[in-house]
């Protein structure tokens, strides 16, 4: 693929670089450029209406998570999608690309542990803003969520991703920290139809920035610890198989763990897009139906926390 046109708010005027990349600072004005593709990285106020807007011009989309702010953001950029069955619209759930979980995956497929049991997860960081971000995340109004819907998506994500749908779910939501109109914490505790059980803590009061998933299956464990990423402050990324004997390990069973040093995701993930476009094959992962089932996951987190539902008038994302 090669870039034609780029588009930033932060652009006081159109105009061309030296590389002959174009630049624009209103999308609607990129979108008149011959295209054939759309990444789309924007606000999430923003995105779902530049996902329409792409489709509805005959682009492929490929957009960032989260899909919008709420269910109603993404039911209306699904309306368009399925008017456009021969486009494809793929969502950057980048995780599911670490070569940590491809190979906790294959583990799992390949039913040496056996069946899973329960999930136990916690993804957390410093603050809402880190690193010299802009704040709209701190605004309802423009992110919709807070922690869970910017970062703790991604191990909500990974949750369905290892165990399928989780049906019945119970939650603690809190702002009480950072104060904003968004949370700086999500508890829940999810179960499966067929019983396994998800913990996960999402949390911008993690003072030292933690990414850990521990999967525990009927002989074993899978412990993915760390995850290399653009800040390099969530430690390395790891993968430790615990095979368990119980009648004679005496709790200390035997492990072996792997260090990854390169992260592809990123080359993998948009590799992954491109190759469907260009081959016309169907998106598995990260398709809109994945990304529309995570959506609805954390939004019965958010709905099961009685008094988060009614402070912020969190619709049932069970009923349309």
């Amino acid at each position: 693929m090669k870039v034609v046109a780029v588009c930033d708010k932060n652009f006081k005027e159109e105009g061309q670089f030296p590389d002959q990349v174009r630049y624009y600072s209103d999308y609607n004005r990129l979108l008149q450029e011959e295209l054939d593709v759309l990444l789309v990285c924007l606000t999430n106020d923003i995105a779902p209406d530049a996902t329409i807007a792409g489709l509805n011009r005959g682009l492929n989309v490929f957009c960032e998570k989260p899909p919008g702010r709420n269910m109603n953001d993404i039911e209306r950029v699904i309306l368009v999608a399925e008017k456009n069955p021969t486009l494809k619209l793929m969502y950057g759930f980048n995780h599911r690309y670490h070569e940590s979980v491809k190979e906790a995956l294959q583990m799992i497929a390949s039913g040496k542990l056996g069946r899973i049991i329960n999930l136990r997860g916690v993804y957390g960081k410093s603050k809402l803003i880190t690193f010299n971000q802009p704040d709209w995340r701190t605004k309802r109004e423009i992110a919709g969520g807070g922690v869970l819907l910017d970062q703790g998506i991604h191990i909500v994500d990974l949750m369905r991703l290892f165990a399928g749908d989780f049906i019945d779910v119970h939650s603690f939501i809190s702002n009480s920290f950072w104060r904003y109109d968004v949370e700086d914490n999500a508890y829940a505790i999810m179960r499966t139809s067929d019983g396994i059980v998800g913990m996960l803590n999402s949390s911008a009061t993690q003072w030292r920035h933690r990414f850990n998933l521990d999967i525990n299956l009927e002989r074993g464990s899978i412990i993915l610890g760390g995850i290399l990423s653009g800040s390099k402050s969530y430690g390395a990324e790891t993968m430790t198989i615990v095979t368990a004997d119980p009648d004679n390990d005496n709790g200390d069973p035997i492990e072996q763990t792997t260090r990854y040093n390169k992260d592809l995701s990123w080359d993998e993930e948009i590799s992954y897009f491109a190759d469907a476009v260009l081959q016309n094959k169907e998106i598995k992962s990260g398709s809109y139906q994945e990304a529309y089932q995570t959506m609805r996951l954390v939004y019965r987190i958010y709905y099961a926390d009685p008094e988060w539902r009614k402070n912020y008038s969190i619709p049932n994302p069970d009923q349309k």
